[in-house]
């Protein structure tokens, strides 16, 4: 990758400015890509969920941690040329930062087992794959609904393996973390830790692989619309 000042360009051949033109772009469409999603997350502008998503995602993927990381420092090298404004009450500022509490650390884990969620998710929801109380769907899903935070509608996915979830396109965004086993759609294969982005241009039907289940992290900013055949849909609703 190009180097660029400090930071390592994620996108060889571009100048500083024409990556943050690019950001900005991004920043301000809806998210199609994982380039758009990051962008947001850099940005700061993901509302809760999303944050946590890709928190967590960057704490099981480490090609992508570099890659913010460097976004990260490539907006700092753009700010540098913005004139400094004067801080508000810069007193009071300071002594709330100081005296903040510290983050919570998450509690240890039980057994000494190692945890399938992320510490980001984890903190997020309050427990980890073996303590959500699922509720089944249809044979062989499960969800765990957290409800809608911050205009996102929130669940956590249980696919048994080989299990094809019925064909659905997306009103909106929908945004799915692979935490443990792996899926597929007409688009690729998702595996622990791999974001899959939808949007009203997608229409798939995921396949949860064998072997073990597909449990996952969904963030969605609109309802789903069911598509394929009426036999279709049948089949995959009865498994």
């Amino acid at each position: 990758m190009e180097q660029i000042g400090t930071a390592v360009s994620p996108y060889p051949g571009e100048t500083v400015v024409e990556i943050v033109e690019s950001l900005i772009r991004m920043v301000r469409e809806h998210i199609d890509t994982i380039d758009s999603l990051l962008a947001r997350y850099v940005a700061g502008t993901l509302p809760t969920p999303a944050r946590v998503l890709v928190e967590a995602h960057l704490e099981l993927k480490a090609d992508n941690r570099r890659k913010v990381a460097n976004l990260e420092a490539m907006a700092g090298l753009e700010l540098m040329d913005v004139d400094p404004v004067a801080l508000s009450n810069r007193d009071a500022m300071l002594a709330a930062v100081i005296g903040s509490a510290a983050p919570a650390t998450a509690a240890a884990v039980r057994g000494g087992e190692e945890r399938i969620f992320p510490k980001a998710l984890y903190d997020f929801v309050g427990f980890d794959a073996n303590d959500v109380p699922w509720r089944t769907k249809m044979p062989g899903f499960k969800e765990y609904e957290l409800g809608d935070i911050e205009g996102c509608h929130v669940t956590l996915f249980w696919i048994k393996p080989g299990r094809t979830v019925p064909a659905h396109t997306h009103e909106g965004s929908e945004l799915s973390l692979v935490l443990d086993g792996a899926f597929s759609d007409g688009r690729g294969h998702y595996g622990r830790g791999d974001i899959s982005v939808a949007d009203d241009s997608v229409d798939h039907r995921p396949s949860a692989d064998t072997g073990r289940p597909c449990i996952g992290f969904a963030v969605v900013d609109a309802p789903l619309k069911l598509t394929g055949s009426f036999r279709q849909l049948i089949g995959d609703i009865i498994g």
